[in-house]
């Protein structure tokens, strides 16, 4: 991944009607030292949860192999030796796709019995560069397909287990025969001619839904959708804290100028250094007082970002960004950060390092970290649960 590229990956996934465990599983890697970004989608035969830890053990060992760089039909081999062996069918036996992208432009896409990959620029597929076939001599039924694939922003890869192009196989009418590949291919197109922006999660959440509503009222297989989104990467700025030196404070304000829509001002003190520098003032609402909740209300500096309060805001905000919970839940000034970071890829933080007494109270509860503790808080969330571009600049 370079400066001028993020790389959205997201998957969605519904479990097998009756099951209490998904038969697939998705594993996603980013190896920010050699920027890498590795992914593995599996099927693990069967449904349950015997199928979960086949597809778990598969796409754990395969991203292990794919990071060392470990030969393919080793990798296969070894994957294929390692699973567990099914009581019924007595074989042990799962798909996938796997995903790694290098930086330079090329990507390498691996797959076993999975369905093949889709590669879209804008609503146009795109051939592999190159594109072959690899036999196991210990597991010569088991034909492996690897392809090179060149990358361009604003390409999408897509991969999914067959509970997505099998969908509706043997039920009649349209899908007789299942939704097939081609059948994803064209809904996928079709998506993306109406909203040529929609996110990797969106777009993969819309297949899976749709393959899931081919047969309404219940899921007859596993269904594992993934989508990886080459894009120029959308940036936000939270600046938090006055700097150390006042004589920074023109430059600290000028970090607030990326557009409106992109930048957070946390704490009264920082809002004042903005309003000071840049002659603008922060305006609030009335009705964001009685819709304020727990918190103090939002507000906004025109034409620079949303203004909220520094440490107690940004702390719910850690919490509920650590929980998964809705932003819908939060109090006014949390959710719009939320929001405002779901929206993003590349998230700058722009911290004041002047120590703000008023958090210096023994008596504060312990929670109320102070303002780069739960800075680095945050950027380990952002970047780890949520694979975020995350950069920290200090004042």
């Amino acid at each position: 991944m370079t400066d001028d590229l993020f790389i959205e990956m997201e998957g969605c996934q519904f479990t097998k009607t009756g099951q209490a465990a998904c038969g697939d599983d998705i594993r996603l890697l980013r190896i920010n030292k050699e920027r890498r970004t590795i992914a593995a989608l599996s099927d693990g035969l069967g449904s349950g949860v015997k199928a979960h830890v086949m597809a778990t053990m598969t796409t754990t060992m395969a991203l292990r192999f794919l990071q060392y760089n470990m030969d393919t039909l080793e990798s296969v081999e070894i994957i294929m030796d390692s699973l567990p062996v099914c009581q019924t069918r007595k074989i042990s036996y799962a798909t996938f796709s796997l995903f790694d992208y290098r930086r330079g432009g090329l990507a390498k896409i691996i797959e076993m019995g999975n369905p093949s990959y889709v590669h879209l620029r804008g609503t146009e597929e795109v051939v592999p560069e190159k594109d072959k076939t690899l036999v196991s001599k210990h597991w010569p039924d088991r034909e492996v397909r690897e392809c090179e694939a060149a990358i361009e922003i604003g390409d999408r890869i897509i991969l999914c287990s067959d509970g997505v192009t099998q969908s509706g196989l043997g039920s009649g009418g349209e899908f007789k025969f299942g939704w097939r590949r081609s059948g994803m291919l064209a809904f996928a197109k079709e998506t993306i001619s109406n909203e040529p922006d929609i996110s990797a999660a969106d777009l993969a959440r819309r297949i899976a839904c749709r393959a899931l509503n081919i047969t309404p009222g219940s899921c007859k297989d596993d269904i594992s959708c993934l989508v990886i989104y080459f894009r120029t990467p959308r940036k936000m700025r939270v600046l938090t804290g006055p700097p150390y030196y006042k004589e920074h404070d023109e430059d600290y304000a000028r970090q607030a100028c990326l557009g409106e829509e992109h930048v957070v001002i946390a704490g009264g003190t920082t809002a004042n250094i903005i309003e000071r520098c840049l002659g603008r003032k922060v305006k609030i609402d009335p009705r964001a007082l009685r819709n304020a909740g727990s918190l103090p209300p939002a507000g906004i500096i025109p034409g620079v970002g949303i203004v909220t309060e520094g440490i107690l805001t940004l702390s719910r905000v850690a919490d509920a960004l650590e929980t998964g919970e809705p932003a819908a839940n939060l109090p006014q000034a949390a959710k719009k950060i939320v929001e405002m970071v779901g929206s993003h890829d590349s998230i700058e933080f722009i911290v004041g390092t002047k120590v703000n007494e008023t958090h210096q109270d023994p008596n504060v509860p312990q929670d109320l970290e102070l303002r780069r503790s739960i800075i680095r808080r945050m950027e380990k969330i952002l970047a780890v649960k949520y694979r975020k571009t995350v950069k920290i600049d200090y004042y």
